[in-house]
């Protein structure tokens, strides 16, 4: 009896251990199977109120199609950026999006995760200089006409500041190629003069502030303003403001960031460039996960050049220029912000 029990004994502890085994097998096999999709993030600033939607839809919809994302976030720059690529290269992730600080000087570590066989998209800004898999991202250059087009129909004559995005993204040179293509006629037959072209360093509202307040120190006499984005819009109206000029001068950027589609509503800001991230951080989620699975992506919509010496599959979405007069059709609608936040100050004073 004794001996038939420790044989029990035996054959239970074998058991166990088999069953642990094949527990640890599968969970290996599960692992592997899962498929992780590394996101890099560097920008100028925490708290850029666009990157954070892109980051979640594109998260939420990842998810639905069954992947993990590792996403990495910093405003350290580009040396910080190759640090956040190599970590995620070091996870075995199965593809990278990348949203590039620097467009020139990251393409040395996105060779090393080509090298590791990594597919990688280049998410609203292009990557220079390297073979890539594919770049998703809105008609940069039609939202530069869009500037143009809306100050043109609000101030046909007259000055104009230009100040553009980082010299470090190649969509600043993109938005600005935009924005003379329907400036130039007007320029040519002395309707509008360009009193200056401003490049800032980073995407930052206090760069911005500083160089657009420099020029203010040398004249006020500017009739509208372009800016690459609607920080450096919100950067310009407090320029303005503290001129007493708010309203008076005609100032365009882009984003629908919040405090713009406030200011559009109330007047301050004559337009703001949407972008419907839904539709490109979805759009983006899903190339990303075919990359990953190493199935055929949708066909591109145009193959555009990177210096590479390789035309890039390119998925492009197209902006949409929001006024007061179409900002419930539109950024509203769509549920980018809600009614009451966007005419949340117009309310206040009318109670």
């Amino acid at each position: 009896m004794k001996q038939n029990r420790w044989l029990w004994g035996i054959g239970a502890i074998l058991l166990l251990m088999f069953l642990c085994a094949s527990c640890e097998k599968q969970k290996e096999k599960n692992t592997k199977e899962k498929l992780v999709i590394g996101f890099s993030v560097a920008t100028d600033t925490f708290i850029l109120e666009r990157w954070n939607k892109d980051v979640k839809i594109f998260s939420g919809a990842a998810r639905e199609l069954g992947a993990e994302v590792i996403v990495q976030l910093s405003a350290g720059g580009t040396k910080e950026q190759i640090a956040q690529i190599k970590y995620l290269i070091q996870r075995h992730i199965n593809a990278l999006v990348v949203i590039a600080h620097d467009m020139e000087m990251i393409a040395g570590v996105i060779k090393q995760a080509k090298d590791q066989g990594i597919p990688v998209i280049a998410y609203d800004r292009m990557i220079l200089g390297i073979p890539i898999d594919a770049y998703v991202s809105f008609d940069n250059v039609e939202v530069g006409r869009l500037f143009a087009r809306a100050l043109t129909q609000a101030v046909p004559r007259g000055n104009y500041l230009i100040v553009n995005g980082s010299v470090r993204d190649n969509n600043s040179y993109l938005v600005n190629q935009g924005v003379y293509e329907i400036l130039n006629p007007f320029i040519k037959t002395g309707q509008i003069k360009i009193v200056r072209d401003i490049w800032l360093d980073e995407w930052s509202y206090d760069e911005a502030l500083e160089k657009i307040g420099k020029v203010f120190d040398e004249t006020v006499n500017i009739d509208a303003i372009s800016c690459g984005n609607d920080q450096i819009a919100s950067a310009a109206i407090q320029n303005l403001a503290e001129r007493r000029l708010a309203g008076k001068v005609a100032v365009v950027g882009q984003d629908a960031d919040l405090i713009s589609c406030q200011r559009v509503v109330e007047g301050t800001q004559l337009m703001t460039v949407y972008k419907p991230i839904a539709r490109l951080a979805s759009r983006a989620a899903s190339l990303a996960v075919s990359l990953a699975k190493r199935e055929a992506p949708e066909p591109p919509d145009l193959y555009m050049d990177n210096k590479s010496g390789t035309s890039i599959p390119s998925y492009i979405e197209k902006p949409i220029a929001v006024y007061k007069h179409n900002m419930d059709e539109t950024v509203i609608k769509d549920g980018f912000h809600s009614s009451s936040d966007v005419y949340r100050n117009i309310l206040e004073v009318k109670k």
